[in-house]
């Protein structure tokens, strides 16, 4: 029988991208280099953290690299070890070194580069919110591991499915990660996303959530941090309802059904109720129907049932009717950010499955958030990404990159086709 060979076309340094933007991060990378190199006392380590973090934006930035290996015959290109300092490296050196950095030390890093973020502006309706619009919401990034610790739903074949949750705040007036964490996936006890989300509360923040975060604990604890919210509840949510407002043409427009001051939670105890004027908002939406595990191919859920109305409750007393029920359809932009998060910028394929790989694999994608930020002062799309390499690389002029910056930006209608798109599938 013929010996199969490996077909797969090599990269060359003409393919890869991104490669001058990386230098410049690579001056700020030299902080962490001496990292967890107190372990190494006979003095011969050749994989640093900066090496490592520099190949993890390398792999992100060049969709070509698409695994461990590759990652490995580009670093071995003459001039790429030149360019950005690094050296060839061992596959085995590079899956366990990453249990000697710090992950947490690349903040400083992020810190920087934030310092340099354009701000977008808001869409008109969005204007009128107080401080920091922030979404919240998590994301399970599925691999196949020995990790113990990851473990999560069993497979047909015998083998077990591994992941990770990612909890991130998106920032939307940057278009960039905030505050994010990484646990295990069973979103319960520590890893729960409300639990994560109250160790990461600050002051000066709208958050906006869907109906998991549908806690009156939660909703205090917000106030608490001099915060506010936006948060969906559950189609069964009890409350007495104190007043009913009544509703301007913009509100009706919007599908507004009602906007009152409510008492939710009737329990007895003072620590199970909202300590403050809660204000419930009902939409109309489309009805939902929880077609179970069979429906979708290969088994799955398809989100959970929905009567045709949309219950927000907020403690924004006088932000406009209409803002709050667009407010909530804006969420589902961090369900789009995700989207970019594991499919263009490559976090669906992790590189390491030990936590402090994973943790520093989305470091390195918040780093490419922030320096496509700092480009462009515009939202991150697939588009965008591949634009921005090909100028990096010197295959785009300036007056190409210009030319697609001025354009208008249609983000209302990507976000509601994204959203009818995902409600097809029987995302909510």
């Amino acid at each position: 029988m013929p010996r199969v060979t490996d077909t797969k076309p090599s990269i060359t340094l003409d393919d890869l991208r991104g490669m001058k933007q990386l230098r410049r991060v690579a001056q700020l990378l030299s902080s962490v280099h001496e990292s967890g190199c107190g372990r190494d006392i006979a003095g011969n380590r050749e994989l640093h953290f900066d090496d490592y973090v520099l190949l993890v934006l390398l792999y992100l930035f060049n969709p070509l690299i698409d695994s461990m290996r590759t990652l490995q015959k580009v670093a071995e290109l003459p001039e790429v070890q030149k360019r950005l300092g690094i050296k060839r490296f061992s596959l085995g050196s590079f899956s366990e070194s990453c249990r000697v950095f710090e992950p947490a030390l690349l903040q400083a890093v992020v810190d920087q580069l934030a310092t340099g973020l354009l701000p977008m502006e808001r869409e008109a309706l969005l204007r009128q919110l107080p401080g920091k619009l922030t979404l919240v919401d998590s994301t399970v990034i599925r691999t196949l591991c020995t990790v113990a610790e990851a473990m999560f739903l069993p497979l047909g074949n015998g083998r077990h499915r591994h992941a990770w949750r990612l909890h991130l705040q998106l920032d939307v007036d940057h278009h960039v990660p905030g505050a994010w964490e990484i646990t295990d996936p069973r979103n319960t006890g520590k890893s729960d996303e409300k639990t994560v989300l109250r160790r990461r509360l600050s002051a000066g923040h709208t958050y906006v959530m869907d109906r998991w975060y549908a806690q009156f604990t939660l909703w205090n604890d917000i106030r608490k941090a001099d915060s506010s919210y936006v948060c969906r509840v559950r189609d069964n949510s009890t409350y007495n309802v104190l007043q009913s407002r009544p509703l301007d043409q913009a509100a009706i427009d919007a599908g507004v059904i009602s906007d009152q001051i409510v008492q939710i939670g009737l329990s007895k105890k003072p620590s199970e109720r909202a300590d403050h004027p809660t204000r419930l908002i009902c939409v109309k939406c489309t009805p939902h129907q929880k077609r179970g595990k069979g429906f979708k191919k290969g088994g799955g859920q398809t989100g959970p049932t929905s009567d045709g109305v949309l219950r927000i409750v907020t403690d924004l007393l006088d932000v406009p009717t209409h803002v709050i029920a667009f407010l909530y359809q804006y969420r589902w932009t961090i369900e789009v950010f995700f989207r970019f998060f594991k499919q263009t910028l490559g976090c669906r394929h992790l590189l390491s499955t030990k936590m402090q790989g994973i943790q520093i694999q989305v470091y390195a994608a918040v780093i490419c958030c922030l320096m496509l930020n700092t480009l462009t002062g515009k939202k991150p799309t697939k588009w965008m990404v591949t634009l921005m390499a090909l100028y990096l690389q010197g295959l785009a002029s300036d007056a190409d990159v210009l030319r697609e910056l001025s354009k208008k930006d249609n983000t209302g209608i990507k976000l509601r086709a994204e959203a009818e798109r995902m409600k097809k599938f029987g995302i909510t």
